[in-house]
């Protein structure tokens, strides 16, 4: 976080940074990996979620479904196979979509902050809000994976750098809100639902994390809370 540094802002806890590039390049594979004929222990379920007809049986074109879902997601490795990880993002979006317009139902997420921008880790989704209002989202969003979680609490934007490049990853992190060290919302090239996650940012769609750089503020609040699955 040598940027922070040179701009004379006291970052600690430097965590929160975009994957190597390693990790981006998993979403585009070189070669395609060969169908896998054998049935996953979640077979139905995803064929149900691929709109396949549901028997529990592979078939090839089951396979190809499947291993196109895999691909365009970063899932590996891309062999077709209904197993736990493909299975646990295709629920995980289930539950995404069931929330609907009404993301804080639980109201968990302060409303007697004003403008404040929620994290919920449990269901991997963030979005804007004055009070009760929903102002923007909710949004899919990819945070911290196991070991680098995205730290929970209220939290403040204290600092907005548009063009900002990691000095640990020496990845872009355009449009990159700081609020926790070296933790922030920021766009990455990759798909909201690859696994495992970031090292602790809020990863967003490029046309999300601009969104939050139109709507937020330094001194904005910020508030994360939940656990993401697996962490």
């Amino acid at each position: 976080m040598g940027d922070i540094r040179r701009r004379g802002v006291i970052a600690l806890g430097v965590t929160g940074l975009v994957a190597p590039l390693t990790l981006a390049f998993t979403a585009a594979p070189a070669q395609a990996a060969s169908c896998t004929t054998q049935a996953g222990p979640y077979q139905k379920q995803v064929e149900k979620f691929l709109g396949r007809p549901v028997d529990g049986k592979q078939s090839s074109a089951d396979c190809r479904a499947v291993q196109a879902f895999q691909n365009k997601h970063g899932i590996t490795p891309a062999i077709g196979y209904a197993g736990p990880v493909t299975w646990g993002v295709m629920d995980l979006m289930n539950k995404q979509k069931a929330v609907g317009n009404n993301p804080n139902k639980d109201g968990k997420c302060p409303v007697n902050k004003g403008r404040i921008a929620c994290v919920n880790l449990t269901l991997q989704l963030s979005w804007i809000q004055d009070g009760k209002k929903l102002v923007y989202g909710p949004v899919p969003v990819r945070t911290g994976r196991k070991g680098y979680v995205t730290r929970t609490g209220l939290k403040k934007v204290y600092w907005r750098d548009i063009d900002h490049v990691s000095t640990l990853y020496n990845v872009p992190m355009p449009y990159s809100q700081f609020f926790d060290g070296g933790q922030a919302f920021h766009s990455v090239n990759l798909s909201m639902w690859n696994p495992p996650g970031s090292h602790g940012c809020v990863n967003m769609t490029t046309t999300d994390a601009k969104k939050y750089w139109s709507l937020l503020r330094t001194g904005d609040d910020v508030f994360v809370y939940g656990r993401k699955p697996g962490t």
